[in-house]
């Protein structure tokens, strides 16, 4: 089992509960047992992170998805650079595979290694972190097998700071989406997909989302200099035009107007 190295048992350090499912599995990748670990924090106290931090790198280390809060929405992460991984985010999902998948760090800097940045650092502080997932050309650091129909990535910086520091421990992107099958509603309570639990190593469960939009980030294509062009309205659309438009002088695309 992933967490079999822990001596100690998280749940008598964080009041955590562990379920182990024996629903039939959805691919072969998927058909050893999984024991699914529902390990709860408290966004009051994050001094009791650190045992579930620890947990999850492991998970995502070891090539597992797991499923975490954002700012927005709650996610289904892996580790970008794990081909394999990717592949089960989708059989997850039940995804398209011409679907691309966005990428999370954990600092500014860390988006000059995975993408081929035209707009002014200034700029992506201005954004991020935040509800914005903004598309960038690809650097060839990133894995090929990662969205491999396109030379773009949305990257995400979530205002969030358990997604933050999760991603600076695993000193790797982790590629994100939303934790629902494809096509489904976007989700804002962990039990709102335990339909998936099974298929999961770990569950985050940090309480409701606030924002009950559902409408998940801000997408926008900055990939081409001077321009931005809304892919996605989301949850913070007024506040980023005003940014780009307003602080930055960038034009939106002729195919947005």
């Amino acid at each position: 089992m992933v967490f079999s190295r822990f001596i100690r048992p998280i749940s008598v350090l964080l009041n955590i509960s562990s379920h182990t499912h024996r629903k039939p599995c959805k691919s072969v990748s998927m058909c050893k047992e999984l024991k699914t670990r529902v390990l709860r924090i408290s966004a009051q106290n994050s001094q009791e992170w650190t045992e579930v931090l620890s947990a999850t790198v492991t998970a995502l280390k070891a090539g597992q998805v797991v499923a975490l809060p954002t700012d927005t929405i709650y996610g289904l992460a892996c580790v970008a650079q794990n081909s394999s991984a990717i592949h089960r985010v989708y059989d997850i999902k039940g995804r398209n595979g011409d679907k691309p998948l966005a990428i999370c760090v954990g600092e500014i800097q860390d988006i000059y290694r995975f993408c081929k940045v035209s707009v002014k650092e200034e700029l992506l502080s201005d954004l991020l972190p935040g509800p914005v997932t903004l598309v960038l050309e690809r650097s060839a650091t990133l894995n090929a097998d990662l969205n491999p129909f396109t030379k773009l990535i949305g990257v995400r910086i979530p205002d969030h700071p358990f997604m933050r520091r999760l991603c600076q421990m695993c000193g790797e992107p982790l590629a994100l989406t939303s934790a629902n099958v494809s096509a489904q509603t976007s989700t804002v309570a962990v039990n709102e997909f335990e339909d998936l639990w099974p298929s999961l190593a770990v569950v985050v469960d940090g309480g409701p989302i606030g924002d009950k939009s559902r409408l998940g980030s801000t997408v926008v294509d900055l990939s081409v200099c001077g321009r931005y062009r809304i892919i996605r309205p989301g949850c913070a659309l007024s506040a980023t035009v005003k940014v780009l438009e307003g602080k930055y002088g960038l034009l939106e695309d002729p195919v947005n107007q």
